[in-house]
């Protein structure tokens, strides 16, 4: 499932209302849960232990990160709009060759219309964005490489 497909399934389940949703694929597992008032909470991902994920190279199956030495990939925690500035007017939050603290803010994923702001795991050194502003990101994708 992708981005858009996602996207639509849930545009279709808040129009009609449902308050509790779950869906399980061989990458993800997604629950929504909408409180009294009906908005939507934020969406809640876990990836699936890797046993139960399909082996690389199938349709649908999640790729293996890069491994490469001394760089650390932060990957997305849920599916969304990737955006590297909080306004389309305002500078990004980070770039490359920039040094982040823990906690320092990488980037926005935009889901369900909620603006998830995606922080650093670990101080370093921006050596790669491999993700565009305005692209849709899967589940675990690698969106930055960071030298520690």
């Amino acid at each position: 499932m992708d981005a858009e497909e996602l996207r639509r399934l849930l545009e279709v389940l808040v129009s009609a209302d449902v308050r509790e949703f779950h869906l399980k694929t061989e990458a993800f597992d997604l629950q929504l849960l909408r409180g009294a008032s009906g908005e939507p909470s934020a969406p809640l991902t876990s990836p699936l232990p890797p046993q139960e994920r399909l082996p690389p190279g199938e349709p649908g199956a999640s790729q293996e990160p890069s491994a490469q030495p001394g760089l650390v990939p932060v990957h997305a925690p849920i599916v969304g709009t990737f955006y590297t500035a909080p306004a389309p007017d305002q500078p990004p939050f980070v770039t490359v060759g920039e040094r982040v603290k823990e906690g320092q803010v990488l980037c926005i994923i935009e889901a369900m219309k909620l603006m998830n702001e995606i922080e650093a795991e670990q101080a370093g050194v921006i050596r790669e964005i491999l993700a565009k502003n305005g692209d849709p990101v899967e589940f675990g994708q690698e969106l930055f490489l960071i030298e520690t």
